[in-house]
């Protein structure tokens, strides 16, 4: 059910912050399916009111990754502060960990200049981490992880998930089967711990724990979400993304494992080019993953119970967002 913008979820005790009372501060999150519009909101909420922009997305922190990820352009970025944005290369193996770290400090310094972090972004093991905490987990193990990329080629990656249904079957709910990334590492703190993952992460502190925290969710009709999905990806194609991810191949230091090229379009597109399938083809499957991307963020977001849902088709519901944020921020003396 939709509800409009306005309660929010305070969570413990707030963090000191230099020159300003944080314990009046807030930390706000937008997030949604990806192609739901939170850019758009975010940034005309930043063109109004006194917050910066922090990205929750884990391809907008690659260099070089522009068309396809949908990145704000370099001027808006000058007009309007964002964060974790273009801040380490494509060969890089960035993680849910450096996330955490880089946000939070982020958070503490736009509290510091007396202004409200909104965090903007889809990528769900970003925001669970930063809003649930991350377990303490086994650093992996490369032989390990080599054994079971040999049992998926062998059965699949499906029989792999079957097995993580009889050993972690809360982990398996929220894991696709066709996501190979999670049921290899899934599978893997099982082995090496002896221990459900979905276990362990339970046993965590929110690193938001202290902050004032509000959160909303954009969700559009499912009908016009797939539409404007497709729609986005051919403007995607006629914008140059087919080039930009041959530019990303000829660079020669990444290859379709590399965390930055699974990314949805991008694992299309790369392999195209290795001649696995035509353009046709390739765009027809970007179109598949972009909303089984969205499915499966919805899914996530549904079980999140801070969250408040809002319809973006609405006309009038940004304005009034906006307006209701605005309001609350100067009754705080931003």
């Amino acid at each position: 059910m939709m509800r409009s913008a306005g309660a929010g979820v305070v969570v413990g005790a707030p963090h000191a912050a230099p020159g300003v009372n944080a314990a009046r501060l807030p930390v706000f999150v937008l997030t949604g399916p990806t192609g739901a519009g939170k850019s758009g909101w975010a940034e005309r909420l930043a063109q109004e009111a006194p917050v910066e922009i922090v990205s929750v997305d884990s391809a907008l922190v690659y260099r070089g990754m522009d068309i396809g990820s949908a990145k704000p352009s370099r001027d808006l970025r000058r007009r309007l502060p964002h964060h974790l944005i273009d801040i380490c290369e494509p060969n890089d193996n960035y993680s849910a960990g450096r996330f955490v770290t880089d946000a939070t400090a982020a958070i503490e310094a736009i509290h510091a200049r007396g202004k409200v972090p909104l965090l903007v972004g889809g990528t769900m093991l970003y925001l669970r981490a930063l809003m649930h905490g991350l377990a303490q987990l086994p650093v992996a193990s490369p032989e390990l992880r080599r054994q079971i990329d040999e049992r998926a080629a062998r059965e699949g990656w499906q029989s792999l998930h079957t097995e993580l249904q009889r050993l972690d079957p809360a982990a398996a709910e929220r894991i696709s089967s066709a996501d190979s990334q999670r049921i290899q590492r899934a599978l893997e703190v099982c082995y090496m711990t002896g221990r459900p993952i979905s276990e362990l992460q339970r046993d965590t502190v929110s690193p938001l724990k202290g902050y004032p925290l509000q959160a909303w969710a954009l969700a559009p009709n499912r009908g016009v979400l797939h539409q404007r999905l497709e729609d986005r990806f051919h403007s995607m194609l006629t914008a140059g993304f087919l080039d930009e991810v041959r530019s990303l191949r000829a660079r020669g230091d990444l290859n379709a494992g590399c965390s930055s090229m699974r990314a949805v379009g991008y694992r299309q597109l790369w392999a195209h080019l290795e001649g696995e399938y035509d353009l046709t083809e390739a765009a027809r499957r970007g179109i598949i993953a972009t909303r089984q991307l969205a499915k499966r963020q919805l899914t996530w977001m549904r079980s999140e119970q801070s969250l408040e849902w809002l319809d973006p088709d609405i006309s009038t519901l940004q304005a009034s967002w906006n307006r209701d944020l605005s309001q609350k921020l100067r009754e705080l003396g931003l």
